[in-house]
């Protein structure tokens, strides 16, 4: 099969081709449809995540070469002697957040979290992704069925709407006059905009850097936008609110985004970390009880996440973001977009 892997570390991801695997067991082999890209690719890519201060938190547990793409959907080729009831040329999703099924956090369903070894696709070492003509899948649960929705929306699903939807998850429910702002509206953040008028029933505020990514925020249902890169928009969101956010959800995850959720999160609320970008953070102990604001972090979701976002997509309760396909080959153009921040919504690769 062929694959755009990553060879070395901060260079570009390289053609390879390996032998196509065979199902043993429970496994299932898809033919690659669909593989959407995604801002941990880029840091997977550049072989770091940026802890702040200088430091950096090496990707040491990957081996090379390592084929990224974790949002995946494909039809079935092939299947291991034990799977049952799963057809040669059905369409799925992959479920990418496979954990080791015996650790603490996989035993309460939280595979997504896996404090064990890990097996998620295009992520842990040693599991290849779907930048590839072909991906393995180690079980059929792990196979999500996406009904009408568009296959290339299936994938991006897998990661970029499952981190959203969990995310959002995490803020609970709200009072009449509560407001949740979704800081940072590129492929994942435009995915919390859905999902904030899905469970909440109305449309979350949005902030962003960027007017272009504001104004598609807007399309799709934010109430009201902010862009942070202007003087006293923080002011103004407390201002508008009476107060702040209720809850402030960062889906870029920057020391500069933090910076904006900690001056518009209002007192009592939360900030819910989201985002990769990287730095480090810094408040001063006594404001927590003083503010009484929680600040948390969420990593994608778990299969019974997966599988109730999907009721809500199936049923036609969130809206499509924009997207664009490009074919495999474009693979290290899309992450310098990606990793530039000229992207809008999702690109996802066609191999």
């Amino acid at each position: 099969m062929l694959s755009q892997a990553v060879v070395e570390f901060g260079a570009p991801l390289q053609e390879i081709e390996t032998p196509t695997p065979v199902p043993q067991g429970s496994e299932v082999l898809l033919k690659v449809h669909n593989a959407g890209v995604c801002h941990s690719d880029v840091h997977i890519q550049d072989g770091f995540f940026d802890l702040g201060g200088g430091n950096k938190l090496p990707m040491a547990n990957i081996g090379l070469p390592h084929t990224m793409g974790h949002e995946i959907e494909g039809e079935v080729v092939a299947i291991g002697p034990e799977v049952k009831d799963i057809a040669i040329g059905a369409r799925y999703a992959a479920f990418p957040w496979i954990g080791c099924g015996i650790c603490a956090s996989c035993l309460r369903g939280e595979e997504n979290i896996c404090v064990g070894k890990s097996r998620q696709l295009g992520c842990s070492n040693g599991c290849a992704g779907g930048y590839a003509s072909h991906v393995l899948v180690p079980h059929p649960r792990y196979l999500i069925d996406y009904g009408t929705v568009e296959p290339a929306l299936a994938a991006a699903y897998m990661c970029s709407g499952l981190t959203a939807y969990a995310a959002m998850k995490k803020v609970g429910p709200l009072g009449e006059k509560d407001q949740v702002l979704v800081l940072g509206v590129g492929g994942v953040g435009m995915m919390g905009v859905q999902f904030a008028r899905a469970l909440f029933g109305k449309g979350p505020l949005a902030a962003d850097i960027d007017e272009g990514r504001l104004e598609a925020a807007r399309d799709a249902g934010a109430s009201d936008i902010y862009n942070t890169k202007v003087e006293g928009e923080a002011k103004r969101l407390v201002a508008d609110t009476g107060g702040g956010a209720y809850a402030v959800v960062d889906f870029v995850g920057s020391e500069k985004t933090f910076a904006f959720a900690s001056q518009t999160v209002r007192r009592g609320g939360r900030i819910i970390i989201v985002g990769l970008f990287g730095g480090a953070m810094q408040m001063p102990l006594p404001m927590f009880p003083f503010r009484t604001i929680s600040i948390g972090g969420s990593m994608v979701g778990s299969l019974a996440d997966t599988l109730e976002m999907m009721e809500l997509v199936r049923a036609g309760k969130v809206a499509p973001i924009p997207y664009q396909t490009r074919p495999l080959d474009a693979a290290n153009q899309t992450l310098n977009d990606l990793r530039d921040g000229k992207i809008t919504g999702r690109v996802v690769l066609t191999p």
